[in-house]
């Protein structure tokens, strides 16, 4: 019998409700588009379906729902299943960051009658992806009194935007001929235009007056002053909304759908579910996975440890590291994040037998890495039956992929973190198109069916 999947499209009943969802998923995508709106946004939602934070609970049962908040960066959200916990949980883990430009911690300058900000970039990106495209600042500054002030400027219609001007190609070519495509723009070529207006004030000690003009306004608006942007986090990220894609609407246009469609959909998985689980069911939204999972908010941090010994203590009324261990090591976890999808522009990169294609489902990757295995979790076999099961018998359309050929490249993801903690892990995600751009491509069937997979998963 010759192993064969086909376009998820021909395999289901009506569009309706994949259609549906996805009107949800684009929704939340276009208003979430930081990892601290994602958290903010998120615990909005599960508060309204019945989830409390794990703080004001001194114990907890089997149906109970609670959700924890790390930084305003990480949320995790659960479902106290009716197994004994320390038989294992069932975890999905998704990243909530995305790849951006930061605004620098002295970032406002003023030239040839024109202000700027210098921004350092996060994450892998296409530097040269990121000029001359709209692009919206989001973020908080904290003030030298303490106060926290929330900044979104760039997605009303009335609000002004910000670019960086690439060069005109009439004059590119000593500049940029002869550059590397990694090159085209550089790191430090990476600077918002934000003004143009002198101010009108009449001290002769202030000479900048343009760059003295956008403090004004930023004064004015939010109460900031110079030094304030060292204690601020702002985030430069493509303007606008999420959009729907092609002729026929089966596709979603958006930034930042690595990882958020991930995030997005094993959140409603745990909110849908009808009944409670078998085993605690546990949505963990990560930070910082685009650097490396380090810091307070990443995964390489201890809050998973944290969270799974708080939850230990509340169902068992007691606690210690041999239970936390035996808990960890008796887990289940889905690593939720994207895969690359094959671009027939683009097909020479992929090993075409071995690659996700969009239209064909959740993807199930065994291992990421690159070139040798390097740098990932290499799922064993009996746990990649046992979820194949579980996706079958769920009639979830699935298919397996890679990050591309063996020696072009690759990736990685949080799995090798969460098996480092003897957590039986697996990548599973949907596939996008032009991942790591300001306009990532993904299928509306490929939502919906991450969607059903982390659900079956959770009740698993």
């Amino acid at each position: 019998m010759n192993y064969k999947k086909e376009n998820g499209w021909n395999c289901i009943d009506s569009k309706d409700q994949v259609f549906k969802f996805s009107e949800g998923y684009k929704e939340f995508l276009s208003s979430a588009k930081t990892e601290r709106e994602f958290v903010t946004k998120g615990i909005e939602l599960v508060e309204s379906k019945g989830f409390v934070n794990a703080e004001n609970k001194s114990s907890l049962k089997a149906g109970d729902k609670v959700y924890y908040v790390n930084r305003g960066k990480n949320l995790v959200l659960v479902v106290v299943g009716e197994d004994d916990i320390e038989k294992g949980v069932n975890y999905v883990v998704s990243h909530v960051d995305s790849p951006r430009l930061d605004l620098k911690g002295n970032p406002l300058y003023e030239d040839l009658d024109l202000a700027y900000m210098k921004t350092h970039y996060y994450g892998g990106i296409k530097k040269y992806q990121w000029a001359s495209i709209p692009l919206a600042m989001h973020g908080v500054v904290v003030l030298a009194s303490g106060e926290k002030v929330n900044i979104e400027i760039g997605e009303k219609d009335e609000d002004p935007v910000f670019t960086i001007p690439d060069i005109l190609p009439h004059l590119a070519g000593k500049i940029q001929g002869d550059r590397k495509s990694g090159e085209v723009i550089k790191g430090e070529e990476l600077q918002i235009l934000v003004g143009s207006i002198p101010s009108t004030i009449e001290d002769k000690e202030i000479k900048e007056k343009i760059k003295y003009t956008v403090l004004e306004i930023l004064n004015r608006d939010y109460g900031m002053v110079e030094e304030d942007f060292i204690s601020a986090e702002l985030e430069l990220v493509p303007a606008g909304k999420a959009r729907d894609l092609g002729f026929d609407k089966s596709m979603i246009g958006a930034y930042g759908q690595d990882d958020r469609i991930c995030g997005y959909t094993s959140m409603m998985a745990i909110l849908d579910l009808e009944e409670t689980p078998k085993r605690t069911a546990v949505c963990f939204l990560a930070d910082k996975e685009e650097i490396g999972s380090a810091g307070s908010t990443g995964l390489k941090s201890d809050y998973i440890n944290y969270v799974t010994g708080d939850l230990l203590e509340k169902v068992k009324g007691n606690y210690n590291e041999m239970m936390l261990r035996r808990t960890l090591w008796n887990s289940n976890a889905m690593s939720s994040d994207v895969n690359a999808g094959i671009d027939p522009i683009f097909r020479s990169v992929h090993d075409a037998q071995n690659a996700a294609k969009i239209g064909y489902g959740v993807v199930v990757t065994k291992y990421t890495g690159a070139r040798g295995k390097s740098s990932t979790n290499d799922a064993d076999a009996e746990y990649v039956g046992k979820i194949r099961k579980i996706l079958n018998d769920a009639k979830v359309n699935w298919q397996i992929g890679e990050l591309g050929k063996v020696d072009e490249g690759g990736g990685g993801t949080v799995a090798m973190y969460l098996a480092e903690l003897g957590i039986h892990t697996i990548d599973i995600g949907p596939a996008l198109l032009a991942m790591h751009s300001p306009f990532e491509v993904s299928s509306k069937l490929d939502v919906y069916e991450t969607y059903r997979a982390y659900k079956a998963f959770y009740r698993s």
